[in-house]
């Protein structure tokens, strides 16, 4: 990408041990929403014993490979970097073990599983929280131009005009049988206000118009979510291909919850990855 990518390392204690990629939402964490600042990974990664890596960077590029250069956005060859530049230098650097897992959430949660598509074998095991891992779909194309230009991209830059090729190529419930033998562990909520909808939860304080907008606005795109994660565990399932699922009964499109996620998740991708 003719630029130099901010990555948080969190490194194993031991050599020879997996990496746990982590990727962030529709900011990229360039702006404030990554990992490392909106949850508690490197408390709860400490004793663990794996290498942790967080790409600080990709604002609203599906962190894919695009098709041209965006005039706001730049050149985005993220899979290419993620999937063949990043690993051999994290690999040979940190002494791993070559055996990975990779979460995401919202925006990310369906470039996880559109990177293990395209990289067979790279993962050994995938999370993906509150995401839609439908693209090929008229109102989930609505959904991708909507995060894509929430920091000035064009997703025509990105994979063409609606019902180009390349839509149809990233549409992971459409190829949802390549991820057979990946280990997947799949969430989402339903958008009903839960646990971490209430005045003394973290980051709202006391604050009643904050614990509006996280009701109404985070509760409305969680249930959007839910819309699309739903379907796919169905698509899995009629498949044979095994999951761990987890919708939740509540929750919203917020940061609590997928550090829960990951929390829940990691028994699930530790186990796949030899952790």
């Amino acid at each position: 990408m003719g630029r130099s990518i901010p990555i948080w390392v969190l490194p194993a204690t031991t050599a020879g041990r997996p990496v746990v990629y982590l990727l962030s939402g529709v900011d990229g964490g360039e702006l404030g929403g990554s990992w490392t600042q909106r949850s508690d990974i490197a408390s709860f990664f400490a004793d663990k014993n794996v290498n942790v890596v967080v790409p600080l960077a990709g604002r609203s590029s599906y962190y894919t490979d695009w098709i041209a250069d965006d005039p706001v956005l730049g050149r985005n060859k993220w899979a290419t970097f993620l999937t063949r530049e990043l690993p051999p230098v994290i690999d040979s650097t940190l002494d791993t073990s070559g055996r990975n897992a990779i979460a995401g959430l919202s925006m990310s949660a369906l470039s996880v599983l559109n990177l293990a598509i395209e990289s067979p074998g790279l993962y050994q095991a995938v999370g993906s929280f509150s995401g839609c891992a439908q693209t090929s779909d008229p109102l989930a194309q609505a959904l991708v131009f909507s995060q894509v230009a929430n920091y000035g991209g064009n997703a025509l830059n990105m994979w063409g005009p609606p019902g180009a090729p390349a839509w149809a190529d990233h549409d992971a419930w459409l190829h949802a049988d390549r991820l057979r033998g990946t280990t997947l562990y799949i969430s989402a909520g339903t958008g009903l206000p839960g646990p971490h909808e209430n005045l003394n939860a973290a980051e709202i304080n006391g604050n009643f118009q904050a614990l509006v907008d996280r009701i109404t606005v985070g509760g409305l795109f969680e249930a959007i979510v839910n819309r699309c994660t739903t379907p796919f565990v169905d698509r899995l399932r009629a498949l044979g291909v095994p999951a761990t699922v987890n919708l939740h009964p509540t929750g919203s499109h917020l940061w609590p919850y997928w550090q829960d996620d990951i929390h829940n998740a990691w028994p699930t991708l530790a186990a796949a990855v030899g952790a």
